[in-house]
This record gives structure tokens, C-alpha cells and sequence, in this order.
């Protein structure tokens, strides 16, 4: 695949050179990212050190352009357990070595066309379903056939074909027993939206099909057609005070290669409130279960978003990123400020969420959980941010995984 688009993008910018000038742009991002985990259950502590640098460059003429980029993340302490690299000793903290071929894609773009092919990088609406999981060191990318189209005034038409998700487990994925851990998934997957964007919000239909190829059947119970809406808007009371609010609701079903026969329900709702620098968010989310499939623990299984930016929803301590066999229910609020300039510096930007998690089915009560969160750019490229998350259970553990759980995270970024 990689030889077939390098080869047509150099024919398209070729022949499109000898009209005019190609336009190159280089692309670099790096981080550096320090993070420590103190898990229950689990006697050593996760300390890790990783350098990630992605580098590569895009050349452009006219409505063509080919984009290739590179990969690679160091461990430079690891005393943690990467998830692929065997120290089950440590708690995981999900950035394994690893180097790769990022993206390489072949783009046009038109005003009303932009059709993408190769492997890219996607996110859609909130990335509840679908995103690049930013949060990790490396990053998840699509090998997709992408075509978004805004041919008639407030409406966007964004559909994609991907026969393979390049996961954040990098090379050594699948490697020491962690085969639900693969470096990719192969499958047929389709993800499409319609979009009309009023004066108060957006509507977003939307349909996700994921049908996964895989042997492990834990990967397989993933094959999902997942149909629903989402409507998120804002509203400016004054030039300081601004009300944002949305709403989602989808309904979820087992698909093709999927040995577990369910239906599901997802509910979300979240509004905001901003005044002078301060944000107030309050919101609740449900990944529904159905109770009646033969599932995990053999009664019930749940609503799941294996291609989202699942770092994004419920929670900073990661215990919800595959949702319990009883589903989640997670309640939450929070407060932040940002302050635009701190001398030549800014914004300054810091953030506190508590969550309650409970379950869909059976009333469970998981656990609560605190999230804080400090950013500040201090030049046009570089941010500094420092992020802490406790996770607290209640009870006898409910789940895999369930337990206290703190997390602290010290990184820089540079972005070019």
C-alpha cells in the first residue's frame, strides 16, 4: 500500500510542479513526558520517562498534496509495564517503545471535496468514537479511504473506509501474552456522519460499523454497528458570559464476526457555563448493558468505543477505557480558569473534575475520582502541563482493574 500511494503522490505532484512551484511544509512534534502511577494490588509503583518525536514533511501544489511522517518513542526510564513489554510488576502506563511509519497519505482538496487516502489521522466530532487517542505517546492512525464533502450551505457529509487501525501499542504489540494488544486491527470499518450546523448548534447523525477480522475473541467482541446523534451548540449571553451545551444518544448492537448477541442504549448530556476567565461544566454520560447477553462474566455486556479517544471520557486514571460488563454511569463536574497572559506567557489554563461511577445494570457503585489539570504555553510552540488523577473504589472490586488508583503526569510539549 505504502509503495502504491508514494507513487501515485509523486505523479500528481509531478505533474502539478510543472505548472507552478511545489510547497513544502515540515512537520515536527515532540514530547517528553514524565508519569508515575501508585496502583493497589500492584507492590512496585510505575515510573517512566518517554521522549516521543514525530517528524516528517508535506509537499503540496494545487489541490494535491502527499503527506509522509514518522514515528518514534523512547522509554528512557522504564520501570513501568508499557502493556506490550512484559513487567506485569508495574502498573501500566501505555506508552511503549516503538518506532513506525505514522502517517503516509495522498490528499485532495477542493472547497466543497477533500478526499484523503493512505494512512491518516481522523477524528470525528467529540472523538467519543472515533479519534487518534492524542493523549498517548504514540498515536492511533487509520489506513482509510476518507471523503468529506460540503457541497450545499451548513451541511457536511464525512465518510471513511478503513481496513485497518494502527493502535498505540506500536511494534511490540501482541508481544508477551497481550494478543488483545495487537500492533494493528484488521477488518472492514466504516464510519459516517451528517452533519447541519443551525444558528444554536450542530446535529450530527451518525453510523459506526466495526467488524473485526481478528482471531482473539476479546478483539472480535469489539464488531459493532453503532447508529445515533449528537447536537452541540453555544450561546453568548455577552462578550464575558457564554452557555455551551450538547447532547448524544446511540444504540449499539453486535455485527458480524461479534460471538456475543446485544443491544445497547448511550446517553450523554454536558453543559458549560463561562464568565470572566471561569468555567463551570457539569454533565453525565451512560455506556448502557444489556443484561440478557451472554457477554463477559456470562450475563450481561456493555456498550463499547474501542476506536475513540477513550483518555478524553471518564476519568484521567484510565479505569473505564474498555467499559465493565455492567456498563458505566459516570456523573461528573467541574470548575476551571484560564488567565490569557502571564507576562510574555499564556494562557494559563488549570482545571478540577470529580466523577462518581456507578454501572447500568445491577447498582453497582464503582468508585469516585478527582482530576486537576495545569497548562501553560510559555512560547507560540512550547507548553508545559502537569496533570493528577485519584481514583478511589468502593467496596469489593467490581471489574478487571478496579482499584486505587493515583496518576501524576509532568510533560513539554514542542510542536512546530
Amino acid at each position: 500500500m505504502h509503495r502504491l500511494i508514494f507513487g501515485v503522490s509523486l505523479l500528481a505532484i509531478t505533474t502539478s510542479a510543472q505548472a507552478g512551484e511545489v510547497k513544502f511544509k515540515p512537520l515536527l512534534d515532540t514530547r517528553l513526558r514524565y508519569e508515575t502511577v501508585d496502583q493497589q494490588g500492584i507492590a512496585k509503583d510505575a515510573d517512566s520517562v518517554t521522549m516521543r518525536v514525530r517528524s516528517g514533511a508535506e509537499l503540496s501544489k494545487g489541490p494535491f498534496a502527499f503527506l509522509a511522517e514518522a514515528e518514534a518513542t523512547l522509554a528512557i526510564d522504564q520501570h513501568y509495564n508499557s502493556g506490550v513489554n512484559g513487567k506485569a510488576t508495574f502498573p501500566i502506563v501505555a506508552d511503549p517503545q516503538n518506532i513506525e511509519l505514522n502517517r503516509i497519505q495522498l490528499q485532495y482538496k477542493t472547497k466543497p471535496l477533500t478526499v484523503t487516502v493512505g494512512r491518516q489521522r481522523i477524528n470525528l466530532d467529540d472523538q467519543r468514537f472515533v479519534g487518534a487517542v492524542g493523549w498517548r505517546q504514540n498515536e492511533q492512525t487509520f489506513d482509510a479511504v476518507r471523503v468529506e464533502w460540503s457541497g450545499i450551505k451548513n451541511l457536511k457529509a464525512d465518510v471513511t473506509y478503513s481496513w485497518s487501525v494502527r493502535s498505540i501499542w506500536g511494534i511490540d504489540g501482541g508481544k508477551f501474552g497481550a494478543t488483545n494488544r495487537p500492533q494493528a486491527m484488521s477488518g472492514d470499518n466504516i464510519f459516517a456522519t451528517l452533519a447541519y450546523t443551525t444558528k444554536i448548534g450542530t446535529l450530527t447523525g451518525f453510523a459506526y460499523l466495526v467488524d473485526e477480522d481478528e482471531t482473539v475473541v476479546a478483539l472480535r467482541r469489539n464488531s459493532s454497528q453503532t447508529y445515533g446523534a449528537r447536537f452541540a451548540g453555544a450561546h453568548a449571553f455577552s462578550k464575558t458570559v457564554k452557555l455551551s451545551y450538547a447532547a448524544s444518544y446511540a444504540r449499539q448492537s453486535d455485527y458480524h464476526t461479534n460471538p456475543v448477541d446485544y443491544s445497547a442504549d448511550y446517553y450523554a448530556a454536558e453543559l458549560g457555563l463561562e464568565a470572566k476567565g471561569f468555567k463551570l461544566t457539569g454533565g453525565y454520560e451512560l455506556l448502557g448493558a444489556d443484561s440478557s447477553a451472554p457477554g463477559i462474566a456470562g450475563s450481561v455486556f456493555a456498550f463499547q468505543t474501542p476506536y475513540a479517544t477513550l483518555h478524553k471520557f471518564n476519568g484521567w486514571a484510565d479505569k473505564f477505557l474498555t467499559t465493565p460488563a455492567a456498563g458505566l454511569e459516570d456523573k461528573y463536574i467541574g470548575i476551571g480558569y484560564t488567565v490569557p497572559k502571564v507576562g510574555k506567557m499564556g494562557p494559563l489554563a488549570a482545571v478540577v473534575t470529580y466523577h462518581q461511577f456507578g454501572s447500568d445494570v445491577g447498582n453497582r457503585h464503582f468508585g469516585y475520582e478527582w482530576d486537576a489539570q495545569l497548562s501553560l504555553k510559555t512560547s507560540k510552540r512550547t507548553t508545559i502541563l502537569a496533570k493528577f488523577a485519584d481514583y478511589q473504589r468502593y467496596g469489593i472490586s467490581d471489574f478487571a482493574g478496579d482499584a486505587d488508583t493515583k496518576k501524576f503526569i509532568l510533560q513539554l510539549d514542542y510542536i512546530l
